[in-house]
């Protein structure tokens, strides 16, 4: 049960929420106690003292400014983590309801209003299976970084706004209607990343595997400690999480060439040995080193779609050093040859493909020779290429 704490402003903005499970439902009942006025439609059996229901979709949005769709996208039964699923074949959500939402959605919106979803979606979904069913109207997305008990504070205090478009004309002023509710009722004054769906689907969504990722290693390393002795993990985990030079900070977070050096490849590879030796059951640095190998031959084929006869800036695994150890740029050469590409130690007269290894390696000037720039820092023309943009 929410509480009203002082008076509570009122605003003209008037929200619809289609879906009252346990997204909708909670972020709806958090906008009606900041003083805005929420309808609601679910199919389901729905008990709430602070949302107007309608017993019809078309009711629950008409006159409605924005309109928040927040149905479920499942899996099925099984692959919600509770019991093991890593064995099972691998799907994508389920957007029946989604779908079927916005079709109907379709059949009675007005041009002023604006639908905003809120349900998780894979990157890709937006563009191509949700957005062609509202053909006269802008669908903008919108997921929401929650945790069920925490939902109320995670709404009105939020750690960045997340808004998906596709950028277009149309939907700019949708972007402000939305960017300024937001304003309006979070109590914080939270960062609002806006970018097309894609970057946000993928935002939302990485946010979340990111965490899972992080919590993967924490345990592998209560797992280590579990079978090693003489360790307390956390010891370990603490003085690691106050590494902010590297770790607990944005270093690291550009995409580019991978890691390299004497140290970080061996690493990952002596710990897939130590994995096997304590009988962990699972080998997490395969992924990893199989994930860096995988990335370097998918840069390697997309440089050779511009030419042939490839020169790398820097054979170094960093800037300022002619240190060549685990160096990533090597590894992405042996794929360009691997794949019938050639390789030039000197910048010629034959060369297609400049491959700018570091962020701070000059490029030649010369337009007919294509720049390759995983980094995508290098000034934009004809002849440059920013892998990734």
């Amino acid at each position: 049960m929410f509480q009203i704490f002082g008076p509570k402003t009122v605003y003209s903005t008037k929200l619809a929420f289609i879906g009252l499970g346990k997204l909708g439902l909670p972020c709806a009942e958090c906008f009606v106690q900041k003083g805005f006025d929420v309808s609601g439609y679910d199919i389901g059996s729905v008990s709430t003292n602070f949302v107007t229901r309608f017993q019809t979709l078309a009711g629950a949005i008409r006159k409605r400014d924005l309109i928040f769709v927040a149905v479920p996208t499942p899996h099925e039964i099984g692959y919600d983590g509770g019991t093991p699923s890593s064995h099972l074949p691998v799907k994508d959500f389920d957007y029946t309801i989604v779908k079927e939402t916005l079709k109907e959605i379709n059949n009675y919106i007005t041009p002023e209003q604006t639908v905003i979803l809120i349900s998780t979606v894979l990157p890709g979904t937006i563009r191509k299976e949700l957005a062609p069913l509202l053909p006269n109207n802008v669908l903008l997305y919108n997921p929401y970084l929650i945790a069920m008990g925490t939902v109320e504070n995670d709404v009105l205090n939020p750690e960045m706004i997340m808004i998906g478009s596709d950028k277009s004309k149309k939907s700019a002023p949708k972007l402000e209607v939305l960017e300024s509710f937001y304003n309006q009722v979070c109590d914080n004054s939270p960062r609002i990343e806006k970018g097309t769906w894609e970057e946000m689907e993928s935002m939302k969504i990485f946010y979340n595997t990111f965490i899972s990722n992080k919590l993967s290693l924490v345990n592998m390393i209560q797992d280590v400690a579990n079978r090693l002795g003489n360790m307390n993990v956390d010891k370990v985990t603490q003085g690691l999480a106050k590494s902010t030079k590297r770790i607990t900070s944005d270093a690291y977070m550009k995409p580019g060439m991978g890691d390299g050096g004497s140290c970080h490849p061996r690493d990952n590879i002596a710990l897939r040995w130590l994995a096997k030796k304590l009988d962990l059951g699972y080998d997490l640095f395969e992924s990893i080193m199989t994930a860096r190998e995988k990335q370097a031959e998918n840069m390697a084929s997309e440089i050779l779609k511009y030419g042939n006869n490839i020169f790398f800036t820097s054979n170094s695994y960093k800037p300022g050093t002619d240190i060549v150890d685990g160096s990533y740029s090597l590894l992405v050469q042996h794929y360009i040859k691997k794949q019938g590409g050639q390789v030039n130690n000197k910048l010629s007269d034959s060369v297609e493909v400049v491959v700018r290894v570091h962020e701070t390696d000059n490029c030649p000037t010369n337009n007919n020779i294509i720049i390759f720039d995983p980094w995508r820092s290098y000034p934009s023309a004809d002849n440059v290429v920013h892998y990734g943009k």
